[in-house]
């Protein structure tokens, strides 16, 4: 199948871009968080115990690796997309909308941990 031109597709398009946009703000929430925790933590110097040190490096990392992951395949599939919608061979995926879902509830699972441990 010839790919058609991308002017008949504007629409989606430009709702690909907004897609695309979205991730890339997506992915910076989630390193965020990890320079949230780190901040928090090493802030907090009176309540420093090493579980507590443990979690807030797992989290920083863990939201590190996950926001540049979230980047680089939003890159990624933004290409993909396009080209799917100029072959009209798009479909949707359900499977990265649950693991992305699962992957940052368990960031904010370590995040409510590490608070709980700073708290007590």
């Amino acid at each position: 199948m010839e790919e058609a031109k991308e002017s008949k597709y504007i629409q989606q398009h430009l709702a690909n871009e907004r897609t695309f946009l979205a991730w890339v703000r997506t992915s910076i929430a989630v390193i965020g968080i990890g320079v949230l925790a780190s901040t928090l933590h090493f802030n907090n110097v009176q309540r420093v115990n090493k579980f507590a040190d443990s979690i807030a490096i797992s989290l920083s990392l863990f939201s590190l690796v996950t926001g540049l992951t979230i980047l680089v395949y939003s890159t990624l599939n933004y290409f993909q997309v396009r080209k799917r919608i100029n072959m009209q061979t798009y479909s949707s995926s359900q499977s990265l909308i649950y693991l992305i879902t699962a992957v940052i509830f368990l960031i904010f699972i370590l995040l409510l941990t590490y608070l709980f441990v700073i708290l007590i």
